[in-house]
């Protein structure tokens, strides 16, 4: 009798150990659920979360024309020249000058800056030696259809930042991720719209990786482009 009584209360003992490690689990799971699955999910998001900065948009039509430009994610934008609201309307003619149809401003081009959500493996793009930024830029931007006056305005801007760094990964967004990530529709359409979006980092040491094939677009017709960049 005492054993069989003995042999219960192991076994409600073995039960007991059951249950307590199920409620173990349970617990573990609800707090991944609530509060490490969030943050996980939050340090994610901003680790693809970047700024886009400096990029300026150019217009060169045919003839002296009315052009809107409109940003299909204008909550996106964080700071516009002249000032954005709804979408910028200007008077732009075939070398690149603009008027502003509000305020009746001289412009030569449309500035903003926004939060972009281009991601970026680093598989492949560009290293560059600190000496090597000028050269580089250059070659880069003729091959991606900036005139020489678009990349001098490039190079002015980021050329002190990237020499703040002994090298340098470069990559430059395709044109189909930047109309994803920030689709902007021009009226009348342009017939040939560049858009160059420059990727960076800074690094101490050169790393490897594939050399980046890009693309070239000609420039013909009426042209509207756009170049600004962002640090990984």
């Amino acid at each position: 009798m005492e054993e069989w009584e003995l042999s219960e209360i192991e076994k409600q003992e073995i039960k007991n150990k059951k249950l307590k490690k199920a409620i173990i689990i349970i617990a573990v799971i609800i707090f991944i659920i609530v509060f490490v699955m969030p943050v996980t999910i939050m340090m994610f998001t901003m680790a693809t979360i970047s700024n886009i900065d400096k990029p300026i948009i150019y217009l060169y039509p045919e003839q002296e024309i009315s052009v809107e430009v409109k940003f299909q994610y204008p909550e996106k934008l964080t700071c516009t020249y002249p000032k954005y609201e709804n979408s910028w309307n200007v008077t732009a003619k075939p070398n690149g000058d603009l008027v502003d149809n509000k305020t009746k401003r001289n412009l030569y081009a449309l500035y903003w800056e926004g939060i972009g959500n281009l991601k970026c493996d680093k598989k492949e793009g560009f290293v560059v030696k600190k000496e090597d930024t000028i050269n580089f830029l250059e070659e880069k931007l003729k091959v991606l259809g900036l005139n020489e006056r678009e990349a001098n305005e490039f190079i002015i801007y980021w050329l002190p930042k990237l020499e703040e760094n002994p090298y340098n990964y470069i990559r430059f967004a395709t044109t189909e991720e930047i109309n994803k990530d920030m689709p902007v529709e021009i009226t009348p359409k342009p017939d040939v719209f560049i858009r160059v979006l420059m990727q960076y980092e800074g690094l101490k040491k050169p790393i490897e990786v594939k050399e980046q094939i890009l693309e070239t677009l000609e420039r013909k017709g009426y042209v509207a482009v756009e170049w600004g960049g962002t640090e990984l």
